[in-house]
């Protein structure tokens, strides 16, 4: 049962542009035991530039108990990107940040 779809909406698409991120440029480097990075200037995010169209289908006729959202479109993203690439090329990727690959 949902309460408020806007606010499913809102943490869907903000889960899924994470997952995009951690997926595309989750990469964080330490130097002499200190991260690297310190703001996001210095540790890329996905931009608009690299954001699809996000579309969230909310079903109307659930009969459980209301629960939080919690972050379901985080753990998807990745794997989701992958097979994207597979399908379009063949080519499985293995490793992530996809940055590092060269394919973003």
């Amino acid at each position: 049962m949902v309460l408020n779809k806007d606010n499913v909406k809102n943490q869907l698409e903000g889960a899924a542009i994470f997952g995009m991120s951690i997926a595309l440029f989750g990469k964080i480097s330490t130097k002499e035991g200190a991260v690297e990075q310190n703001n996001f200037f210095d540790y890329q995010m996905t931009r608009m530039k690299h954001a699809p169209k996000i579309h969230i289908d909310i079903l109307d006729k659930m009969h459980e108990k209301p629960t939080g959202v919690g972050e379901p479109g985080v753990p998807v993203m990745a794997p989701a990107i992958c097979n994207a690439i597979f399908n379009a090329t063949g080519k499985r990727v293995r490793n992530l940040p996809l940055v590092d690959l060269g394919m973003v």
